[in-house]
């Protein structure tokens, strides 16, 4: 067990979207299990369609970080249409899951501009049919949020994945 949970924002100081605080509970992370979440997030512009991401994700191999190629939608992809993809998990119309529903976090385009926070949540993560080598192990996660070009978030994340 290396470092453990860590996370920063990566993007200039004028990104309008800024990760305040984040902080993820058991460490390392247990698959399957329960995952509790607690996270604040401020913006100062409306993030709106075509949301773009892009995902880095590299797993440490002794001391080499390698980056996991984008196999079925997982792993270091680059998402052009964030909007879509919520609009097809979550269909529009339809009240947004708990607990964003309880603390007022939208589920859908456009993000309005302002603070969102989620006060310490319970999440179930599921049994997921992963490769043994995808699973147990440490992690860095480089995320970036854009829009036209501009890029609006940056966040880095490193953890530990531990498979039952």
């Amino acid at each position: 067990q290396v470092g453990g949970f860590a996370w920063e924002n990566c993007g200039e100081k004028k990104n309008p979207v800024v990760l305040q605080s984040l902080s993820v509970a058991p460490d390392p992370i247990s698959i399957p299990g329960s995952l509790r979440i607690s996270a604040a997030v401020s913006s100062s512009k409306t993030m709106a369609s075509p949301l773009k991401a892009v995902l880095v994700v590299e797993k440490a191999l002794g001391d080499l970080w390698i980056q996991l190629p984008c196999i079925d939608q997982l792993g270091s992809c680059t998402y052009n249409d964030v909007c879509t993809i919520l609009d097809n998990l979550i269909p529009p119309g339809t009240t947004c899951p708990e607990p964003l529903l309880t603390y007022g976090i939208p589920c859908h385009c456009p993000f309005k501009a302002g603070s969102y926070s989620l006060p310490a949540s319970d999440f179930d993560l599921p049994e997921v049919e992963l490769p043994t080598w995808m699973t147990n192990g440490n992690y860095r996660v480089r995320a970036a949020v854009s829009n036209g070009g501009e890029e609006l978030a940056c966040v880095k994340l490193a953890f530990s994945l531990q498979s039952q």
